[in-house]
């Protein structure tokens, strides 16, 4: 028996795909930078907007790709028990290690390497794969390596060690622990790591605290039904903590002085520092509050799921995927245009998500074109079957490389297992 579709996660995870797609074109005008148009942005915004643009959407920033990782989470398990070892790893190989891979070694340099050299500079696409900082980076796809990372680990560990299906769910307290946890953990490893660094691969590794422990966070919820329904009394809590340290920030910025951002930001990207102890903390309470107010809010108030959320979830990582080169080639297309990046900007944001999710689309619904005799061969029959059966494409990566089928399901119905 197949199990229950969960629309709020699918519409979510929509949601924060197209929040990341429309930050990287933001950030690529910053004098701050944080997406690499930054390296030949030809405008960027006044300070004063740049500013305000932070206060706005720099919070959500702290607790995004901790959610991501918390989701994942969620129903890694589930697929785990029903894959085995062996097929589990081949399927996140190939779902995620695969999409990486490509833009890693051809993809991302090849885009690189024209941005640069519509911006007057003239080296090779050997040189900018091999002398770019960080070496090896491939965009925003650092996120599925490291969840590759952490997906093959923890089926080996689970595979060594079952879990103790009688573990109680955790409470406030030990989710004020894990906030702590990560707040300590993110301050020492930007000792040697600050923020924004860039490492080998990209790893992002100043970040890995809070994606360990949102993962971790997921894997445990999991087994209680979070995916399905926050317990009330900790969603009610978790909106109260997010929404009041949101509108927080802001206000802590001008006090503690910060006018100019690129100017005044260094302090608090790591160091023996108050300030990047004070980063750690907000981000702590942020990341572990912010996606458990996000999904609980979803879970009340995003389960719409008709033709154009279900189109929308489909595509979404694969939109996720393609970003990179859609956002810098829309950049270099209206590079020519003499207007300020308050009004680029928004057009790159606007035509990215557009035709990130568009083109998306359009490969995978390929995957239901019937052959041109209007015959399936058998391997197709199977296919038809499965998508019958699971509500889904089993061979198209969902909105979220964890996922398996372009709705996430409730690993709690229907015999407690999640589909293909």
């Amino acid at each position: 028996m197949s199990g229950q579709r969960l629309p709020h996660v699918d519409n979510v995870k929509t949601a924060l795909v197209a929040w990341v797609i429309g930050a990287h074109a933001l950030l690529g005008y910053t004098a701050v930078g944080g997406w690499p148009y930054d390296e030949v942005n030809e405008v960027t915004f006044a300070p004063g907007f740049e500013i305000v643009l932070a206060a706005l959407i720099g919070p959500s920033g702290l607790f995004v790709i901790g959610g991501f990782f918390f989701l994942a989470g969620l129903f890694t398990p589930s697929s785990l028990e029903h894959k085995g070892l062996r097929r589990f790893t081949l399927d996140r190989l190939l779902r995620l290690g695969l999409p990486w891979a490509a833009s890693a070694f051809l993809i991302w340099p090849l885009t690189m390497w024209l941005a640069y050299r519509v911006a007057g500079h003239h080296e090779s696409p050997v040189w900018v794969s091999t002398h770019r900082y960080p070496l090896l980076d491939a965009g925003s796809l650092w996120f599925a390596f490291v969840l590759l990372l952490f997906s093959i680990a923890y089926g080996i560990w689970r595979t060594v060690s079952p879990p103790d299906q009688d573990a109680p769910p955790p409470g406030i307290g030990q989710l004020v622990v894990l906030a702590a946890g990560i707040a300590v953990s993110s301050f020492l490893v930007r000792l040697w790591f600050p923020a924004k660094s860039g490492q080998i691969f990209d790893l992002h590794l100043w970040q890995w605290p809070q994606c360990v422990a949102m993962f971790i966070l997921g894997l445990v919820c999991a087994r209680h039904g979070w995916a399905r329904a926050v317990p009330e009394r900790i969603r009610r809590r978790s909106t109260v903590i997010a929404v009041t340290t949101i509108c927080l920030i802001p206000i802590l910025g001008i006090a503690v002085g910060i006018t100019e951002l690129a100017a005044d930001i260094d302090p608090f990207l790591g160091g023996w520092r108050w300030q990047a102890a004070a980063t750690g903390i907000v981000e702590g309470i942020l990341v572990v509050a912010g996606s458990l107010w996000l999904l609980g809010l979803a879970q009340r108030h995003l389960t719409q799921h008709g033709r154009f959320a279900k189109a929308c979830s489909r595509a979404a990582f694969p939109a996720f995927v393609i970003q990179g080169p859609v956002l810098i080639l829309l950049a270099l297309a209206l590079r020519p245009l003499p207007a300020p990046a308050e009004l680029k900007a928004p057009l790159v944001a606007a035509g990215a998500l557009v035709g990130s999710f568009w083109v998306a689309w359009r490969l995978v619904s390929r995957q239901d074109s019937p052959l041109p005799s209007g015959e399936l061969t058998q391997r197709q029959h199977r296919g038809a079957g499965e998508r019958e059966r699971y509500g889904g494409d089993p061979g198209v990566p969902d909105v979220e490389p964890a996922a398996d089928g372009p709705g996430e399901r409730d690993p709690h119905r229907g015999g407690g297992r999640e589909e293909q």
